[in-house]
């Protein structure tokens, strides 16, 4: 089944789900991750392999990491080619002082919220979900 293109149909639907771990970004120039990790993403780059982990897999092999988050997965099916999605929700974080790192995978996006701003985040979020065009603030 395709993802949904249709930008007022994402925004109204988007139904955030947080999972429970906190996640934190490593690199690491030799391409090479610690024995046993299972990061829930992964991203080559010229300097090295990027990888989000959970904090206390970092913790526990001594990684440094950078910029302790909340990854919030919008439930719904989003196209990979739809416009404008990512945008809005990353302008209304934005405008309420919110860094993201959004991820688009195959179903869905993820936002890397930080920790401590997760529940001002979801409350942009519900907000441009129960507004009726999707305002670009909450």
């Amino acid at each position: 089944m395709p993802g949904e293109q249709d930008l007022s149909t994402l925004l109204r639907h988007m139904t955030p789900s947080v999972h429970p771990d906190v996640f934190v970004f490593c690199s690491f120039p030799d391409f090479q991750l610690p024995s046993g990790w299972t990061p829930v993403a992964t991203f080559r780059e010229a300097e090295g392999l990027s990888a989000i982990v959970p904090l206390r897999d970092a913790q526990a092999a001594g990684v440094g990491h950078q910029f302790e988050s909340r990854m919030v997965t919008l439930t719904i099916h989003s196209a990979l080619d739809a416009v404008g999605f990512l945008a809005r929700i990353c302008t209304a974080l934005a405008a309420q002082g919110i860094a993201c790192n959004a991820v688009s995978a195959y179903h869905h996006d993820h936002l890397f919220v930080p920790a401590d701003r997760l529940e001002l985040a979801l409350r942009t979020l519900k907000a441009i979900a129960s507004s009726t065009d999707g305002p670009a603030s909450a």
